[in-house]
């Protein structure tokens, strides 16, 4: 079986130099380090980031070598982006430790074992607020995934195609929650937990719990939007979208030619 990967392995670098030679890209070396199979998707690990640039080639190769092996998605990792995963995953256990977000525990384990993502079945019991920011649909995929009974709160006419009640603030919300407002509304309506784009990963004011799951399981938006799917808001504060996609793209969180193609997604309405 070691055998036969490290055959694929040597016809997918072959098929990669190929490619960057047709397309006139330069023939810098690379090296994969392993190739694993799921459900039609192909997760290519090299060795470095600077070897995961040449694979993708700003989208470019890995869309070109997604059509001739004929699989759903192709995604490419290096081996640093996967022990920054272990590292933070092992850090969110701490975080977890005793408190009463215990049921998170088996999806952290999961996470470890990632690529591929096999989520075991869960049942939270936790009141929780959803606030939609920024990755609205995602943290209510994440609410549905893991059972937890939750209200869905939103800014009007910022998400037209889900279902949430709505309240007033400015669009900078969207990327930067009010953790002050969002703990008042959580202590009325008596959630234990509230979610949303917060800048951290978890923290605890008093009885009432702020979580980011995908900056606790360290989860970029390129896996997230996969997993749970994807939409855009109608309008964004243009400033803070950038400060946001940066932030996110410095952490790991975000390849930068999907935070250009978010900006853009934007700018062009302007136009």
């Amino acid at each position: 079986m070691r055998r036969r990967g490290k055959i694929l392995e040597r016809s997918i670098e072959n098929i990669v130099k190929e490619i960057r030679e047709k397309h006139g890209l330069p023939n810098s070396p690379f090296r994969i380090n392993e190739i694993r199979i799921s459900q039609g998707k192909l997760y290519i690990i090299v060795r470095d980031r600077t070897d995961k640039s040449v694979v993708i080639g700003n989208s470019l190769v890995v869309g070109k070598l997604q059509q001739k092996l004929g699989v759903k998605r192709i995604t490419v990792y290096s081996e640093l982006d996967l022990e920054i995963k272990r590292k933070k995953l092992e850090e969110a256990k701490k975080l977890i430790g005793k408190t009463d977000l215990q049921f998170l525990m088996p999806i952290i384990e999961a996470e470890k074992r990632f690529p591929p993502r096999k989520w075991p079945r869960i049942q939270g019991n936790v009141q929780t607020l959803v606030f939609l920011s920024f990755f609205a649909k995602p943290l209510l995929g994440f609410t549905e995934r893991t059972g937890l009974p939750y209200m869905a709160l939103g800014l009007k006419y910022t998400f037209p195609k889900l279902e949430y009640r709505t309240v007033d603030g400015v669009p900078r919300e969207l990327f930067y929650p009010n953790v002050n407002r969002l703990y008042s509304l959580a202590r009325e309506i008596g959630a234990e937990l509230v979610l949303s784009d917060f800048p951290f990963p978890l923290k605890r004011r008093k009885n009432v719990y702020f979580l980011n799951p995908f900056r606790l399981f360290h989860m970029g938006f390129f896996e997230m939007k996969y997993f749970f799917g994807f939409e855009f808001p109608t309008f964004v504060d243009e400033e803070a979208l950038l400060q946001f996609v940066a932030e996110l793209t410095y952490e790991g969180l975000m390849e930068s030619t999907d935070g250009a193609k978010i900006i853009w997604h934007y700018w062009r309405r302007r136009r």
